[in-house]
């Protein structure tokens, strides 16, 4: 396809050149005003939701569940912590 077009630009040498960078223009304006205004509302990269669902901010923003000490029982509240040693010996930790 490529050679077709590039036998078929008129002018010499420099006629291709400049028709070659006209016709990748073309392309390339056809491509960001048309095809991809079009297909970005069938594209899900944009459709990104971030909630808090169930939880309740206190006075920072960055309060997150199992920050700090339960009200009520008075436990850590941290869900994800490891209830024993990680370390092997001789690891120097």
């Amino acid at each position: 396809m490529y050679s077709w077009i590039w036998r078929h630009l008129p002018f010499g040498l420099a006629g291709k050149l400049i028709g070659t960078l006209l016709l990748a223009t073309a392309a390339l304006a056809l491509l960001w005003f048309i095809v991809f205004p079009w297909a970005e509302p069938l594209l899900p990269f944009d459709d990104v939701q971030v909630t808090q669902d169930g939880y309740e901010t206190g006075d920072s923003d960055f309060d997150l569940p199992g920050d700090g000490p339960n009200p009520d029982t008075g436990e850590s509240g941290d869900e994800h912590a490891i209830p024993y040693d990680t370390t092997a010996p001789g690891d120097g930790g």
